[in-house]
């Protein structure tokens, strides 16, 4: 049986009609002006349709359309805000300005950035966690700051599992048809009206994409979807489930998200000059932009050249499985067709893929070993990925592994309440959101009256608990679990301090952590003068049964009478979710093994809103911690044994609530008012509120990666890619001569062996390297202090200049300072060195004194 799918759209009265655009426009995620312009529709309709205005007007009755089309009160609110929307797409940016100071005056520049996932909005279920949610938030980011840019990733039809709770508390998963026809999305046309689809080789057949569009304010994200009657029914379910499928699946999505993402873009001719892939999972979209180049004319070596400039490669996670791997012969298998269009054999294909000893094609070492710029996402995931990942480049330190770091923010308007909001806005002023890296502007916080600040959070607290005693409710009935003896027991109390606990239940993240002592837990928790509460929410992946076992160590904790009530856990986390919980709780926890959180953004929406946060010293908090504005469980010990870990760790954070968080709390001046609360909370966003923005973490991309990206692809472009083609070039005849590269003699005039802080030491460096020139090197001293290992800590680097050529051997000289005293050294690197783009970092071309 044939049928024709055809799309039916609302009959929205004309006076209404800007409805459609700002519903299609996401941001009114951000918005709440627009929020509350669908709320007034139909508040219950609004819930039960999740959020969605798209579904919302497909489904409120064409009465209450009529009705409000007539309503003078709701159309100047329409008007209202609909000019709001176009004051903000008409105003002038950020990147404007930027435009001029950095000289980027191509109208060539455009950044794309792939992820496999992106959290917009509950209501676009096409996101698990922190890596989508972070993705969100950086092309709402993209929006505010006016850089042209595009996101792209794949539209699944099944999205992200929805979770539930057996009887036992076991995790089980439902998967729901996403219905793109009442969601915020649209397809891409051509000039012809018909939807642009891309082919994508796989294996010996080739499978079509559609694409489709997201508007995010300024900006926009595009999505690739394989459910078309073109393609084979197992075709089809490539874009069924975000991180589903076995290990072939996933190699078939990424292959998609990268190779048919670039092509996606190409079809619509959008070109970007600076690619940001982030973590493995989109890495070959470099397959496919080198094909694109040769397809040109350039050889593969030229071609490596010009796409490495252009790339960028962000690492977000220590943790092994997140570090995509696939068998070898499976990406063969698949990419087949790709590694021959690049003239490549299998072999020396997968060898951009293996590092050391591991057999597997790693997608994150193929993304290193092609991207200019390379980062972790926060200082000490920076340090962490280093000495991961030193042994894709095994001549150098790990302390010089070319990986560096830009720490994750959040998108505020996103998460921020409508309490906090107004608070910001009367206090710090109407443009704070604007001003989110002015630490000056952000002193305003301590203007805010007490008496208007924990108003304003205890409502939010209030709010947070009559809506998760709800889910509660209907969870704990839907499970069987409610027993007559517990039904007259009250859950939760808005006047009690609460501890929220959310985010992915994996088992570094030790979600359990706080039960380890369950009868000093208990005595905390059933306080009668002073108690505390706890909520706790969050997913397991569908294949980890560890994680899986955590929730049900809770759920059980949660329905034993002297936790019913106090202790709860809430099933399926969503944003909605953790909107309501960062909004409402008092303290955030976090207790990751150490150092296995990358960063985590879920405390810095916390900070936000006035909530305080108590973490181990990981990821982010490492940097932002200070005394005073929150609490640190330990120092950051790393330990042996993560038996003594815990008991460690679960002893300090019991110490915390019981000495700290408890007392603090619960110590009120005549107005009963936590004075001493609020001095920590307003420190607190004094602190994070300037520093942990989205906006200022893709400024900082801004400056460090994409404009040099940019830069450096243009001087490679320039002249019919002659710049590309003299690099390529350059590099060739760099390896094949850089075995004979090798130190001679190095000179030191150090009197008996001791100098003094601040005495410049002179060093001659003799440099023997046939066929390269002095200008074709960079000789540097290093020295610093010795350690234990021989290696030298606290480096300092100092450039040596060219003085003269005798017999075949390089002369180099300068000196160098040394501002420490105590047993220092140093010693003689060579690495390449290229007069247009400096430096170059690559595997084995280093030369160290020997």
């Amino acid at each position: 049986m044939k049928t024709k799918n055809f799309r039916v759209v609302p009959r929205i009265p004309e006076q209404l009609d800007a409805l459609k655009k700002i519903a299609y426009n996401t941001w009114w995620t951000w918005n709440t002006q627009a929020i509350e312009l669908f709320r007034w529709i139909d508040s219950d309709l609004w819930e039960s349709c999740y959020h969605n205005p798209v579904r919302l007007l497909g489904h409120v009755s064409q009465e209450r359309l009529e009705e409000l089309s007539s309503d003078n009160v709701y159309l100047s609110h329409l008007e209202k805000t609909a000019e709001r929307l176009e004051d903000y797409l008409a105003r002038k940016t950020w990147f404007d300005i930027q435009r001029t100071q950095q000289e980027v005056e191509g109208k060539d520049f455009l950044v794309a950035t792939f992820s496999a996932e992106f959290g917009l909005h509950e209501s676009i279920p096409i996101y698990s966690g922190g890596l989508g949610i972070l993705a969100g938030d950086t092309i709402k980011s993209c929006s505010e700051l006016g850089l042209p840019a595009v996101g792209v990733s794949l539209l699944y039809r099944h999205g992200y599992f929805s979770q539930y709770l057996n009887s036992d508390g076991w995790q089980q998963e439902r998967y729901f048809i996403n219905d793109y026809s009442n969601m915020p999305v649209d397809p891409v046309y051509s000039e012809d009206r018909i939807q642009v689809t891309v082919d994508v080789p796989l294996a010996e057949r080739t499978v079509k994409a559609a694409v489709w569009q997201v508007k995010v304010g300024r900006a926009c994200l595009y999505l690739l979807d394989t459910n078309l009657p073109e393609n084979s029914s197992s075709d089809r379910g490539i874009t069924g489930q975000l991180y589903g499928g076995d290990r072939e699946m996933r190699l078939k999505q990424e292959i998609i998200l990268g190779v048919g993402g670039l092509r996606a873009l190409d079809a619509m001719e959008l070109r970007p000059t600076v690619r940001h892939i982030n973590e493995g999972h989109s890495a070959f979209l470099i397959v496919e932009r080198i094909r694109q180049l040769m397809e040109e004319g350039l050889t593969f070596p030229e071609a490596r050249e010009l796409v490495v400039a252009g790339n960028v490669f962000t690492t977000h996670t220590p943790v092994p499985a997140g570090n995509e791997e696939f068998a070898p012969e499976l990406v063969v298998k698949y990419l087949n067709p790709m590694i021959r269009a690049i003239g490549l054999s299998d072999e020396e294909f997968l060898d951009f893929g293996h590092y050391d000893d591991n057999p597997n094609f790693s997608m994150t070492v193929f993304g290193l070993r092609f991207s200019r710029f390379r980062n972790g996402v926060s200082r000490l995931h920076g340090e962490i990925s280093r000495d991961i990942w030193k042994d894709v480049w095994p001549r150098l330190p790990a302390a010089d592994t070319p990986i560096t770091h830009v720490t994750n923010g959040i998108h505020p308007e996103t998460w921020v309440s409508d309490e906090m909001e107004k608070l910001f806005t009367r206090y710090v002023g109407p443009r704070w959101s604007s001003n989110r890296t002015d630490a000056d502007e952000w002193e305003k916080v301590e203007k805010i009256p007490d008496s208007e600040l924990w108003p304003a959070h205890t409502r939010m607290r209030e709010r947070l608990i009559s809506w998760a005693r709800e889910r509660w409710e209907t969870q704990i009935s839907r499970m069987g679990l409610l027993k007559p003896h517990l039904e007259d027991m009250p859950v939760l109390d808005p006047e009690v301090p609460t501890i929220g606990f959310a985010r992915r239940f994996a088992s570094y993240k030790r979600a359990t952590l706080l039960l380890r002592d369950r009868e000093r837990l208990a005595r905390i928790v059933n306080n009668p003068e002073r108690p505390v509460q706890l909520i706790f929410a969050g997913k397991a992946h569908p294949h980890d049964a560890a994680g899986k076992e955590l929730i049900r160590e809770i759920v059980h904790l949660c329905m034993r009478e002297e936790f019913y009530g106090k202790v709860i856990f809430l099933e399926d986390y969503s944003m909605d979710m953790a909107r309501h919980m960062v909004q409402g709780v008092d303290v955030w926890l976090n207790t990751p093994r150490l150092p296995n959180e990358a960063c985590g953004t879920s405390g810095m929406k916390a900070c936000f809103n006035g909530v305080i946060h108590c973490s181990v010293p990981d990821g982010w908090w490492a940097e932002a911690y200070q005394p005073g504005i929150g609490w640190s469980i330990g120092s950051g010990e790393e330990y042996e044994d993560p038996e003594v870990q815990d008991r460690l760790e679960a002893k300090a954070l019991y110490n915390i609530i019981e000495n700290q968080i408890i007392p603090i709390f619960y110590d009120r001046d005549r107005n009963d008012i936590p004075v001493n609360w609020l001095k920590i909370v307003k420190d607190s966003m004094k602190a994070i509120c300037p520093v942990f923005s989205s906006n200022r973490m893709l400024a900082e991309y801004v400056s460090i990666f994409y404009i040099p990206a940019y830069k450096n692809t243009g001087r490679l472009t320039e002249d019919n890619y002659a710049g590309a083609r003299e690099l390529a070039g350059w590099m060739e005849m760099v390896r094949q001569n850089w075995e004979s590269v090798k130190i001679e003699s190095v000179d030191a005039e150090i009197e008996n062996g001791t100098c003094s802080v601040g005495d410049p030491l002179p060093v001659t460096v003799g440099v023997r390297a046939p066929g390269l020139g002095p200008d074709d090197l960079l000789v540097e001293v290093q020295h610093g202090r010795i350690e234990h290992d021989g290696w030298l800590a606290q480096r300092e680097s100092v450039r040596l200049m060219f003085e003269s050529e005798v017999n075949g051997v390089m002369m180099f000289k300068g000196a160098f300072q040394c501002s420490h005293s105590g047993h220092q050294g140093f010693t003689v690197r060579i690495l390449p060195y290229h007069g247009d783009f400096g430096r170059i970092i690559e595997p084995n071309l280093v030369s160290w004194w020997e």
